[in-house]
């Protein structure tokens, strides 16, 4: 009997533990329910492409897509990421528009790939979608050294980075340890479990040190993909077993389901005006912008009145400013200094005898505006920003160099031009008995029109200080003594040598 008893008493302990297990198990399965609730009905889904490398350009891009979204009412945003990764800075101001928005749910959805970069962007969304075999992670930092090989960044700005990407996990309820392991190659990460709460998570042996207890914390197995000497890189199906990624969705048609949408997904892509932008910040298209802006520029200073040369100067300054604008590269600084050279150049030109402090001033203002205008930087404080800076130099003083080849061959070809027709010298020999000869016959001119020192005329253009003066029915070519004469006034004939006619404005006296 006693016996008996014993089993009895054996076989209810049994059933007891295995009740208290499953009651646990129920409880954990219900817990783990609670903390990934199903997504919430959506009313209007908007899908952004993001595909290619990051760049300022592809950030603004995004900014005037999620304006877009906004103004339609939007309050499901789904970011398509397909993209390598790309510059740091941008990727880390992507993440935070991402996680400020307040006004709609934001979903990464990662059909391909999100490495480098672009999973650091994704974790600024409210929710991570993978493909089966998507991949994301690898975003440890690398620079471009002084012989142009990419390093590993120092550990102090490794170390900066990790606890930025921790707290972006931290906002949106990821591993922040498993974050870290992205950017940082040494950390090694374990999965744990309280053993009081018996909740398992995802943390680093110095996170397991720095909690209140680390007694509680029972070490299960380390996370393979956070090994020595390797970037955190997972797949889709591994992303969620990890708590990095929610879900994992087979095809784009799942996302209008997951959400509940009534209607279809809008799709933002690329527009004629965002291919413009790209086309335009290529370095040749820049580069030929400068050219023939500053060739219409020299003409427009070059002749009477305000021609085609000041529009196309205008369109083309007008298109590169903008495309800088949009790229997020150029403010209003950068227009004012543009501007400013313009000015100085003008004044040296038109009203200031030779080639001075005003005009060299108006060359730099001009070279810094449109230097400034291609970079978010003043003064470059890394190796790419360096290099970069050095390719918009060599694009600005390679167009420069083109503009003054093209002026040359101007002068050389016309002989006569306006501003800088003095600043060329003919060759001695057998045409200078042609430019005799033609001289000659322009004072025969002068002379046959009975024009003399102190006769009055009316300025048919602008002399700066050549241009066009009506004595009678008749028209000459004068110049100036000295100042700017608009159109329009009356000036007296001063000196005549040969065959130039020199006029003084006459002005009224009070």
């Amino acid at each position: 009997m006693k016996k008996q008893r014993n089993i009895a008493n054996d076989w209810k302990c049994q059933v007891c533990r295995c009740a208290w297990f499953l009651l646990i198990w129920f409880g954990s399965c219900v817990s783990v329910h609670c903390e990934q609730p199903h997504p919430k009905q959506a009313k209007q889904g908007v899908r952004i492409l993001f595909e290619g490398a990051i760049t300022p350009l592809l950030e603004q891009f995004i900014y005037r897509k999620l304006e877009v979204a906004e103004e339609l009412g939007a309050d499901l945003i789904v970011l398509e990421i397909d993209s390598p990764g790309g510059m740091l800075q941008p990727s880390e101001n992507l993440a935070k528009r991402m996680l400020d928005i307040q006004w709609a749910h934001t979903v990464a959805y990662v059909p391909r790939e999100a490495l480098s970069g672009a999973a650091i962007a994704a974790l600024g969304c409210d929710e991570i979608l993978m493909g089966q075999h998507a991949r994301m992670g690898d975003a440890g930092p690398i620079f471009q050294d002084e012989g142009f090989m990419f390093q590993h960044v120092p550990e102090k700005f490794r170390s900066d980075l990790a606890a930025r990407v921790r707290i972006l996990a931290s906002a949106t309820n990821r591993p922040p340890a498993l974050a870290e392991a992205m950017v940082d190659m040494d950390l090694e990460v374990f999965r744990v479990r309280n053993k009081q709460s018996q909740e398992e998570w995802f943390m680093s042996q110095p996170e397991i040190n720095a909690s209140d207890d680390p007694d509680q914390w029972e070490k299960l197995n380390p996370v393979f993909e956070s090994r020595k000497d390797k970037f955190l890189e997972v797949d889709g199906p591994r992303a969620v077993e990890l708590q990095l990624a929610d879900a994992v969705v087979s095809e784009r048609t799942v996302l209008k389901q997951r959400y509940q949408l009534p209607t279809e997904f809008i799709v933002l892509e690329p527009n004629w005006a965002d291919t413009a932008v790209i086309a335009l910040n290529v370095p040749v298209v820049t580069g030929l912008l400068f050219v023939i802006g500053l060739i219409a520029v020299y003409v427009e200073f070059s002749t009477p009145g305000i021609g085609l040369g000041a529009l196309i100067a205008f369109l083309c300054f007008a298109l590169f400013f903008w495309s800088r604008f949009l790229g997020g590269t150029a403010g209003w600084l950068e227009v004012v200094l543009f501007l400013s050279g313009i000015v100085f150049i003008a004044m040296e030109i038109v009203v200031l005898p030779g080639f001075g402090i005003a005009g060299i001033t108006g060359i730099i203002l001009l070279m810094a505006g449109l230097v400034f205008a291609s970079h978010r930087f003043v003064f470059p404080a890394t190796q790419g920003e360096v290099v970069s800076l050095f390719s918009s130099l060599v694009v600005v003083v390679g167009a420069s160099a083109v503009v003054v080849l093209v002026i040359f061959v101007l002068v050389s070809v016309f002989k006569k031009v306006p501003v800088l027709g003095r600043m060329t010298l003919e060759a001695p020999g057998s045409g200078q008995q042609q430019v005799v000869e033609n001289a000659q016959s322009e004072v025969t001119m002068v002379q046959s029109l009975g024009i003399q020192v102190g006769d009055v005329g009316l300025t048919t253009s602008p002399l700066r200080p050549a241009g066009n003066v009506q004595f009678d029915q008749h028209y000459v070519d004068v110049v100036a003594e000295g100042v700017f004469v608009e159109s329009g006034r009356h000036v007296q004939v001063m000196q005549i040598q040969g065959n130039r006619v020199v006029v003084r404005e006459i002005r009224p006296v009070i």
